[in-house]
């Protein structure tokens, strides 16, 4: 995975997609748009398996050899 790559998916789990989650949980509660919950919940699913995934590539970055 290049740089470019990695910063670009961790500024989308770290920033972007917490955002967007609360954004829509609140809208979405405010005007009882349909399906609140399990899009949200989706959402933050979405959020913490990108997370992960990002700390394991991290991990391994740090463990090479410079």
């Amino acid at each position: 995975m290049t740089n470019k790559t990695y910063d670009t998916l961790k500024f989308i789990a770290a920033t972007a997609l917490p955002a967007v989650t609360t954004l829509w949980l609140t809208v979405a509660g405010i005007w009882g748009l349909p399906y609140a919950v399990p899009i949200g919940a989706t959402m933050a699913a979405i959020d913490l398996f990108l997370g992960t995934l990002l700390g394991i590539e991290a991990a391994k970055y740090a463990k090479k050899p410079d």
